[in-house]
This record gives structure tokens, sequence and C-alpha cells, in this order.
């Protein structure tokens, strides 16, 4: 080499050390390894693709020249996968008798010799070489199985670069300091992705998303997961970047009875995570990934986030689903396009605290929060809340001591008891908006909660998973959520189609609630608006084809139901039926009410006594008796007798639909809504 080009070289590696950005503790240890201060001699450095190994492997090369090895590097990719061919080359570039460092790349693509290397090949070296393994998977378990390697090697997970890092990278790459900020959180400390978005924010000032890249993200997603073998490994990676963490359940939902391949394959690539309940992606990988794929499928996109959500959806109905909290807290963080999305971000995704009822042991650090947060005085209106039958306090609990809470409670009279200016306009507003009926009841998320403040993830993942629970497993005629944060929460609740309804002063501030009555807004209509606002982030009222009319009275519902008996045989005939805006339907269906008219009165029978109610009923609307008389015939009743029976039966069915109407029990299978299961 001339003076000239060895001057140039020096300059160059000059320019790439002066570049380096972290990994300080790996580079130090094989530092260590190489000047005899530490025993390992083999570092199994690992990481998904673009993490920084190669940068890292150039780094230790520098480190060993400037020690005086001689530097040897391969590149899994520049070599036949044999043993032969691993030892040809190593015979061809270095003396095999001196110790030097050898550095080698793609470790995961010589893989199937990984026992040979252990066995034979390295153990050949001088006792004094280094060795670094860099690939994407983790070292396997024989490293550390064999009492000799787990001596003298040791494993380096690459992780992401720290938010200085980050900067300091940027900077070095040329990123105007105004401009680092958003950078770095797209990143997400991923080398790879800074340098990209350094470059593209050079063509593009205003990037802010990596939506606003998409040539960045398609060449990211190709340099990272390389190595997709199929539609439904594609459809798969897809749930698990979508997903907090997905199970082989969710998988079976979205890509069928390729659910166990796919689950397996996932499972072993280098930038999915093994969390406690499923698998999830590294925080970049998985905002690449669903980037990638709104942009190639919107419409793929969008059925992959309703089959995500109904899936956790059918987990939380289910009074058989033992963890119903878990499946609330998944469904929160799917909220993609809401306007506290950002904050729900802080919430690790890998260790997801679980949501617990409280009780009566947490009362005092639950109130003590309260106090710190509103005063003395909203302290004792919580302790009266606390004291109610019908209270439902939650909290989650962390590492390090008290962590959030919220706490529900039922109104279904006045509440004169709780001394809370709020509960008692609350009480006034359904009275003058609309009256509660009989057996319906007002749903109060009255206080809220964290450590950490009002900016605190968990106070929003605790009031939103709460609220899941609360709001699909229990019934209620109107929902209110009251916050002392009225401008931070307000746009969540208004993006929930909630509306601003009052504001107390209480002394420390004022209070805001936003209410809606939830007998216009049923469950499945709910659920079709947020399938879609989750990705818009829309504001405001529910559209007006989703809401039911004004609820009808009890005596308006039984003349209803007399109506509609009248007529059950002609189907056509209920179109107009008060009922078809009323909760005994989905849809406003007249073959739907039918169905559950004929439905209820068919489980009649079940009932203690209920047979004869059925067989009068079934005798009078269903069978085609052309009159009373003739129905009285055919039962072989007296025409009194028979009358009163029919009275009673009409009535019975009457008090099981109100039930329904009223969110007692559920059409069709009549179960009570209300439950304790574990988690609530």
């Amino acid at each position: 080499m001339s003076n000239g080009a060895l001057d140039g070289a020096r300059s160059l590696d000059r320019l790439r050390a002066e570049g380096f950005v972290g990994r300080s503790s790996t580079l130090a240890a094989i530092t260590a390894s190489l000047q005899g201060a530490a025993p390992q001699r083999v570092h199994l450095v690992h990481g998904p693709g673009g993490i920084g190994k190669t940068t890292l492997l150039d780094a230790a090369d520098r480190v060993g020249r400037a020690a005086q090895r001689a530097v040897h590097r391969l590149d899994g990719r520049d070599v036949v996968g044999s043993p032969g061919a691993v030892s040809e080359w190593y015979g061809s570039v270095a003396d095999v008798t001196a110790p030097g460092l050898l550095l080698i790349d793609g470790y995961e693509l010589l893989a199937p010799l990984d026992e040979w290397f252990r066995a034979a090949f390295l153990p050949s070296l001088p006792t004094e070489t280094v060795t670094v393994l860099a690939g994407r998977s983790a070292p396997s378990d024989a490293w550390w199985l064999d009492a000799g390697w787990r001596a003298l090697s040791t494993a380096h997970e690459l992780e992401p670069l720290s938010g200085a890092e980050s900067d300091q990278l940027l900077e070095q790459l040329g990123v105007p300091d105004d401009r680092r900020a958003d950078l770095a959180r797209l990143a997400g400390g991923h080398p790879l992705v800074l340098a990209l978005l350094a470059e593209a924010s050079r063509r593009r000032p205003g990037l802010a998303e990596l939506d606003d890249a998409p040539d960045v993200v398609s060449r990211l997603c190709v340099r990272i997961m390389d190595d997709v073998p199929s539609p439904a490994h594609r459809l798969g990676l897809a749930t698990c970047a979508h997903a907090a963490q997905a199970t082989q359940d969710l998988l079976a939902r979205t890509v069928g009875d390729r659910a166990d391949e796919v689950w397996d394959w996932l499972a072993e690539r280098p930038y999915v995570r093994h969390g406690p309940n499923g698998l999830y992606l590294h925080d970049v990988v998985s905002e690449l990934f669903e980037a990638e794929f709104r942009h190639r499928s919107p419409e793929g996109y969008v059925a992959l986030h309703r089959a995500v959500r109904t899936y956790f959806l059918q987990r939380v109905d289910d009074p058989r689903e033992a963890h119903p909290e878990r499946a609330a807290n998944e469904l929160l963080l799917l909220h993609r396009g809401g306007p506290l999305t950002a904050r729900m971000a802080g919430v690790p995704a890998a260790t997801l605290p679980t949501l617990h009822r409280a009780t009566p042991a947490d009362h005092g650090w639950m109130l003590e929060l309260i106090e710190r947060d509103e005063g003395a005085r909203a302290a004792r209106i919580a302790r009266r809340w606390l004291a109610l039958p019908t209270s439902r306090p939650y909290r989650i609990r962390v590492d390090g001591g008290p962590a959030a809470l919220t706490l529900h409670g039922y109104l279904t009279a006045p509440p004169d008891d709780l001394d809370d200016p709020v509960a008692t306009t609350i009480w006034s507003l359904v009275a003058r908006h609309g009256p509660l009926r009989q057996g319906e009841r007002i749903d109060v998320c009255r206080f809220g909660a964290a450590t950490g403040g009002w900016g605190d993830p968990l106070l929003l993942l605790v009031n939103g998973a709460a609220c899941v629970l609360e709001w699909r497993l229990r019934a209620s005629a109107w929902r209110f959520i009251v916050t002392p944060d009225p401008e931070g929460y307000g746009p969540y609740f208004e993006y929930l189609g909630m509306e601003r309804m009052f504001t107390v002063d209480l002394g420390d501030g004022p209070v805001g609630g936003w209410g809606w009555d939830r007998r216009r807004l049923d469950v499945p209509a709910f659920d079709d608006m947020m399938a879609t606002r989750e990705l818009t982030g829309e504001m405001g009222p529910p559209p007006e084809h989703l809401l039911r009319p004004a609820p009808l009275g009890r005596d308006e519902f039984d003349q209803a139901v007399r109506m509609a008996l009248s007529v059950l045989r002609r189907p056509d005939r209920l179109a107009d039926s008060p009922l078809l805006g009323s909760g005994l339907v989905q849809r406003p269906d007249a073959g739907e009410l039918a169905a559950v008219l004929t439905g209820t009165i068919e489980r009649l029978a079940d009932e203690p006594k209920g047979a004869e109610h059925r067989r009068v009923l079934e005798r009078t609307y269903l069978h085609g008796a052309p009159s009373q008389e003739v129905a009285a015939d055919l039962l072989d009743l007296p025409f009194s007798t028979y009358r009163r029976h029919l009275a009673l039966a009409v009535q019975r069915l009457c008090d099981v639909l109100w039930a329904v109407e009223t969110g007692v029990v559920t059409p069709q299978t009549e179960q009570k809504v209300s439950s304790d299961r574990p988690g609530e």
C-alpha cells in the first residue's frame, strides 16, 4: 500500500472511530479480553438487523489492530456453511499458531455449524485468540450448559441506543438540532433507522411520522425482516406488530390452521421477544411493520385491526375467560389514532401491569393519592363512595409502591348520603335528560389518580381498562366519567363520543364531567364506532345512524310488546314497532325482533310453572288460533281461566323482556350481565 493510500485508510479509520456511538460496555468487554484482563475468549453478540452489529465489529477491528493483534474477519454470506469451508478460509488468512482477533458477522447463517464451532474449531485456536460471533439470533443454550464455555464466553444483546446516544448520532449525521427529537422518537434508538431517517429528512425537512417516508420504511423492512417465507407468515408478523402481545390463539384468528407453524417461526426471529402473555416485537420493528402494512395494504390493515379487536372483545365478554383484564389492556393499546395514543406509548407492552379489583387494604394509599391531587374534601367524598355496596374500585400496583387507581360507583337513587355535589349534579342531569326506568342505574367513574400524577400513562391504563370491563359486563342506563383535569382528558372523552355535561368546583379547582345515555348508543354500536375511530382519531358525537330512539317508559314498552304479539305471525307488520329501537334487538330488523319474541316465549318453559305460560302464548300468538275462544277450546280451558292464564303469561313475557331492555339480562341467553370474574 502506498503512503498516500495508507494515510487515506488511517483517515477513514479515524473518522469511523469518531462516528462510533454507544456500545461502550460491549466494546470494553472485548477490549478487556484482548488485554488479558478478563477470562472470556468468545463474545456472542446478537440483535435484529440494523441494530449495529457490523458497526460494533468495525470498532472491535480497530481495537484489535491498536492492540497489535492480527484481525481476521468473515461474513457468513461469503463462505459455504461447512466445517471444511470455514477451516480452509481461516487457514488461508491466519497464522494458526498466533493468537489474533476473529470477527464473524452474520453468524446466524452458520447456525448449523454452531456445535462444530464449540466442539472443534474454537478449541483448536491459540489460547489467547479472542473471537466475536455476531448474529441476529440469540446464542443457543449449549453455550451455557457446557461448564467450560459458560466460563469462557459471554453474550451481548445489542439494545436500542439511548436518547442521548441517538441525539449524538443524529448530530454526527448532520441533522439540525430542531429536527432531532422527532427523528429520535420515530427511530426508537435503532441505528439503521436513525441513519435512513436522517438521510430522508434532508429531502423532506418536515418528516414527522414513519408514514411520511414510505420509501425509507420499505427499505428498512427489507433489511430488518428479510426472511418472511409466505403470506401467512407475513400476516402473523403483522398480527404480532398490531397486538401488544400475540398468542397462538390470536394467530389462529388471523392465519387459521397455520398458527402453530407461524408461532414457531415468530418465536425464533431476532426482532421478536417473549413476554409473560405472548410474543411482541421490538418497538421500532413494530412501528416499521405497521407503517409498511398501512402503506402496502390499507384495506388489509383495517381488516386485521378489526379481527384483532374482535378477538379481544370476545375474550372480555366470555364468562369463561379467566383474565378479562388482560384483554381489556390489549384493547386500550389498539387505539392507534386517539388523542392520548402518545401517552399510552409510555406503557411497556412487554410488562403490562395487571389490573385488579381494589380491596379495603388498598383504600389507604388510594385516598392519600386522591387527597394529594384533589384535596381533603375530595378524599372525604371518595371515602363515602368506597363505602357504597355498589362501589367498584380498581388498582394497578408496580414494584416500588402505589401506582394507579380508579373508582366506579353506581347510583340507583338520589345520592343524598354521599354529600357530593358531583353526584347530585349527575342525578339532576339524568332526571332532566333521560330519567332512569325501573331497574336501571347510573355508572360513575368518579375518581382516578396515579403516583406519577395526571400525566402518568398508568392512570390512562387503569381508567381505560376498568371502563372496558364495567361498560361491557355491567349494564347501566347512563355512563359518566369525572376528571379534575378536563383540559387534558376532555379530548379523549370526546373521542369516545361522550358529551361534556357539567363543571363543578369543589374548592380545589374545576371538576369536569362527560356522559352519555347508553340506552341510545348500545355496546354493538359503540364497538362499530370505535373500530373506525381507533384508526382515524375522529372525535365528536356518535354518528346519528348509530343512535337508537329515546328509550321507552315501562307502560309504553308493555303496550308495544302486546301490539307486537298481535301481529307476530306477520313479521312484516312489525316494521313500525317501537321495539325496533329498543335493546331487544341489535339492529332495527323486524325478523330479528320476531325471533327474539318467539325465542323468549319458548324459554319461558324453563322457569318454574313457565310451561303453562309458554303453552298459552304459543297457542294464542304462534299457532294460528282464529280467536281467543278457539284458543281456549284447543287448550281445553274454560274461557275465563284461559283469559286469566293469558294475562299472566303476557305480563310475565313483558317482565322478562323488560329485564333485557334495562340490561339486567342479555338477549337470547337471558344470563345476568354483571359478574365477579377474576380481574374485575
